[in-house]
């Protein structure tokens, strides 16, 4: 298959905001459509979690991206009038350096001698990306989920670098909910005694890999990336045939069981544990207060951008409506202006992934002003 990745090599030593430096590191990321002559047509997105750079599919690609439906020619993020980078973050394991990428200081793979990782350095890679593509502001920033965490961070540490903002369903801070609930997808791949404190098999490839850590990590997060309303909707109560169950005491017996066992064995193998563990970390350690003297709406009013497109969803339990309403206020404090958009889609967090057509109407709408 073809591979449209390109990759950016960070400044050699690159630190790190919670201390240490990669040395020799970079980020893989993708572009679609075309630079224009006064390099004021580049719109930038930072992914969620476990996305790679490819967003949408391309000539040198065209295997359906994580954004498909959204991004491409004459859709919402329009890519014969926008020049679009997609990045991915660093410390995830598809294509950018990660702990699963070799130490050039040992020869081996990082592993847990990865430096801590913050999603100010995953906005800081990001930067570089832009400044080396010959970009000195953005037209706009548009951040997902965790990469909305991120794009607050690079505004905040870029200032007058980005002219406008889409903010999708994402957080200024992780609230207790998120962090209790990612402390125990971390704490699955901990207590898998294949995880081996790190030391597992790194390319999946023998017996020795935390599956069962991993698995449990992942229908976690699916249980929590989509709402009770779409649950009760799509499964209801409804059982297994009986050939489809298992032997096994206390097995599987409903769909819905089924249904997580499936994504989680897509997962499993797919993404590496360890970038897993210290990119879940990287989010609950995000605060923006921290740039407020303590206060979310003093750091959020010390981003310095033109207009902003805040969306989010009333069924997302991740990162709940009221942590948009605060990220919209905090933008329109700073002098921005700000469109606010709560959509009542049964997906939950995962509305921005599957809702398309009312997130294109949104995102597409507030692109054509610009």
């Amino acid at each position: 298959m073809a591979d449209a990745r390109r990759y950016c090599t960070l400044p050699s030593p690159f630190p790190m905001k919670r201390g240490g430096a990669l040395h020799g590191a970079r980020v893989a990321y993708e572009t679609w459509g075309t630079l224009n002559a006064a390099r004021d047509n580049a719109i930038l997105v930072l992914t969620g979690l476990s996305p790679s750079a490819h967003m949408m599919s391309g000539a040198e690609d065209p295997s359906p991206g994580w954004w498909e439906g959204m991004a491409g020619p004459g859709k919402a993020i329009d890519t014969d009038r926008w020049f679009v980078i997609c990045v991915n973050s660093l410390g995830s394991d598809k294509g950018s350096t990660c702990p699963a990428s070799t130490n050039p200081a040992t020869g081996e793979a990082y592993r847990l001698d990865f430096p801590e990782l913050s999603l100010e350095d995953v906005a800081n890679a990001a930067h570089v990306v832009v400044r080396e593509l010959g970009i000195a502001r953005l037209a706009c920033l548009v951040g997902c989920s965790m990469g909305g965490m991120a794009a607050l961070a690079y505004m905040l540490l870029h200032p007058d670098t980005v002219r406008a903002h889409v903010s999708v369903d994402t957080a200024p801070q992780a609230q207790p909910f998120a962090i209790a609930i990612r402390s125990l997808q971390r704490e699955a791949i901990r207590l898998d005694p294949q995880w081996a404190n790190g030391g597992y098999d790194i390319h999946g490839d023998g017996e020795r890999y935390p599956d069962m850590g991993m698995s449990i990590a992942r229908k976690l997060g699916v249980i929590t990336y989509r709402s009770a309303m779409e649950w009760n909707g799509r499964f209801a109560r409804i059982r297994l045939d009986a050939e489809q169950r298992e032997e096994q005491p206390f097995g599987f017996e409903f769909q819905v069981e089924s249904y997580l066992e499936g994504h989680a064995r897509r997962f499993v193998r797919s993404f590496d544990p360890n970038s897993y563990l210290y990119l879940s970390r990287a989010s609950d350690w995000f605060d923006i207060a921290e740039y407020g003297g303590g206060s979310v709406m003093e750091g959020l009013k010390r981003i310095r951008i033109e207009r902003a497109l805040v969306i989010g969803v009333s069924t997302d339990i991740l990162f709940p409506l009221e942590q948009q309403e605060q990220i919209a206020a905090g933008l329109e404090a700073a002098g921005a202006n700000v469109d606010f958009v709560a959509l009542d889609s049964p997906q939950g967090h995962d509305a921005f992934l599957v809702d398309i057509e009312n997130y294109s109407r949104a995102i597409g709408g507030f692109l054509a002003k610009l």
